[in-house]
């Protein structure tokens, strides 16, 4: 089972998972949406990474590093996720509800979209 954490969560997860090494948040949006929004890598290492290229790209993640996966609504980052728990990363979540939770949880001061 995969799983779901809301931005709100974002921070016991992360402190959760820290002992498997350096947690990773996986932005899986495309590049114009990270020019109009984006989030500041507070606790974790923030990597971009457009959905449609992970399966070229996956060489450049570390399945044994925590990495919670992160979109604007939280779709495309469950697909994403899914894709890397098949592909044996250890520890794996969903951002739930995406980058427009994490502005209304978290962050105000991150643009919606």
């Amino acid at each position: 089972m995969l799983t779901q954490i809301r931005p709100a969560q974002l921070a016991d997860w992360l402190e959760s998972v820290r002992e498997h090494g350096q947690p990773v948040v996986l932005d899986v949006r495309e590049p114009y949406e990270l020019r109009m929004s984006s989030v500041k890598a507070d606790g974790f290492e923030l990597i971009s990474i457009p959905m449609g290229v992970i399966p070229p790209r996956l060489h450049e993640l570390d399945p044994h590093r925590p990495v919670a996966c992160l979109c604007h609504h939280g779709g495309r980052s469950m697909q994403v996720a899914s894709f890397l728990k098949a592909r044996g990363f250890d520890h794996v979540a969903n951002i739930a509800g995406g980058i427009y939770a994490w502005s209304a949880e978290l962050d105000p001061t991150v643009p919606r979209y």
